[in-house]
């Protein structure tokens, strides 16, 4: 969350989008309760609440903001991705917010996500998340780079993984998150973010 954050405020300022009106944290002992960082929130005037954390402790946020009536928009990241399948969880609270998430089970535009998720219903009697579809895409990777290094099962593990850090840079990968997802040479993934806003306890994008 820290990295996510410092980049957030870079390009906050960098662009003048936003001026931030509030800053606060919590650890693992104390996600149970946000009163203090929402009243700080909602006293500065904030319309805009980002949460770069997971979907756990964003659905109590999201319940006790509606329980202090203070109204306003939250934005997070690929951590919220979950969120509606909280068990006890009431959605209609997370009407609006806006996530990034690499992989939406709904969309229908991809036959390989089609196909992904309906698999995924089928043996697990639930629906896919970008959790499920990372781990998917995971795995194809890592055989896509052993495949190109020549990596064999007689090689040791150093091995293994010495090839493997020296090809990752060079891999090109369409996969259920993405499309040309390259590695940078300490392990950082590109690809093309994207947006969705939950609206009747969906997911939607924009293009929707």
């Amino acid at each position: 969350s820290q990295g996510i954050r410092d980049t957030f405020v870079k390009e906050a300022e960098a662009k003048g989008a936003f001026e931030i009106v509030s800053e606060t944290t919590f650890t693992d002992a104390t996600s149970t309760d946000f009163t203090v960082q929402l009243t700080a929130a909602k006293n500065a005037g904030a319309d805009l609440v980002f949460l770069p954390i997971y979907y756990q402790p964003a659905s109590v946020i999201l319940s006790q903001a509606n329980t202090m009536g203070y109204q306003t928009t939250f934005f997070g990241c690929d951590g919220l991705d979950g969120i509606l399948a909280i068990e006890g969880f009431n959605t209609s609270l997370a009407e609006g917010v806006i996530l990034l998430t690499p992989f939406v089970a709904g969309d229908t535009k991809s036959q390989a996500n089609v196909n992904f998720t309906n698999k995924f219903k089928e043996k697990y009697k639930d629906t896919p998340n970008q959790f499920a579809a990372d781990a998917y895409d995971g795995v194809y990777i890592v055989k896509a780079a052993l495949e190109k290094a020549g990596c064999t099962a007689d090689m040791s593990s150093t091995d293994i993984c010495e090839a493997l850090i020296q090809v990752m840079p060079t891999l090109s990968v369409d996969g259920l998150t993405g499309q040309g997802m390259t590695w940078s040479a300490n392990g950082e993934v590109a690809k093309a973010p994207m947006a969705v806003v939950i609206k009747d306890g969906v997911y939607v994008t924009p293009e929707n």
